[in-house]
């Protein structure tokens, strides 16, 4: 499948963005936990990562979020059929994991680096890593099904080039695709991993949808949520609004991601 173009770092020609966060508060205000992975929990949710949460699930179809999607579905998008409609391949999935390690490996030396540390130090090491466990799992897809070692050279190349580039010139902006990649794949991705896992590897569950360290997934989550919504306080309203407005461009990435698979 031809893998579409990701939009350059600097660009905002041609991504669909997300509602305008005025919007976004009035239409969501009842807004509730959800299956997403969005930052959901037990009870109302409180701060910044609320905001965040609400603005993702409206960029979410009614037959991925039937409470609160406001997406029509897009027929000509796979990634938006239903997860059970899906036709996975050995060759497709391998792709899919080596693009994501692009883009897991580049918000983790973002967060990690020494000149970073008072921007998004409070970030490293907080238990939602994957690229440990994505290295495991390309290596087990090559050795099961003979595959051969490849590098990431598309949609997660791009996204990793983004990244970087949002990190060093607008924080909030890159806090956006930081909490939509790592809180989505948290629940959505699981449910795409188990239906992968059934359909192409016998059941078997792959490192990428575990989560041991600092916990856990649940008290991980928990943290990290404190932490951006801590993030957050410091930034005008302004920033705030960026942030949200962000959120389209992280679905779009993370589509061209999914087509991958789907």
């Amino acid at each position: 499948m031809p893998l579409a173009r990701a939009a350059a770092p600097s660009s905002r020609a041609h991504v669909a963005r997300a509602p305008s966060p005025s919007r976004a508060r009035a239409s969501h205000a009842r807004a509730r936990a959800h299956g997403h992975g969005h930052g959901a929990s037990m009870g109302q949710q409180k701060g910044f990562v609320e905001e965040m949460r609400r603005v993702a699930m409206s960029l979410h179809t009614r037959e991925q979020a039937p409470r609160e999607g406001e997406k029509k579905t897009d027929a000509t998008k796979s990634e938006q059929k239903p997860v059970a409609r899906w036709t996975p391949t050995a060759e497709g999935y391998l792709n899919f994991l080596v693009e994501s390690l692009a883009v897991y490996e580049a918000m983790e030396r973002v967060v990690a680096a020494n000149e970073n540390e008072k921007t998004y130090g409070k970030f490293n090491n907080c238990g939602l890593e994957r690229s440990e466990a994505l290295r495991k799992d390309i290596k087990y897809m090559e050795e099961r099904f003979g595959l051969a070692p490849r590098e990431a050279t598309g949609a997660g190349k791009e996204y990793a080039e983004t990244l970087k580039a949002l990190a060093a010139t607008s924080p909030p902006e890159f806090i956006c695709h930081f909490y939509n990649v790592y809180f989505a794949h948290s629940a959505g991705g699981r449910m795409i991993g188990r239906k992968v896992s059934e359909l192409i590897l016998d059941g078997k569950e792959l490192e990428f949808y575990e989560w041991r360290a600092n916990g856990g997934l649940d008290e991980s989550l928990a943290r990290v949520r404190n932490l951006l919504n801590e993030t957050a306080e410091a930034w005008s309203r302004e920033e705030k609004d960026r942030c949200l407005e962000e959120t389209g461009k992280s679905f779009q990435l993370s589509g061209q991601l999914l087509r991958l698979i789907a």
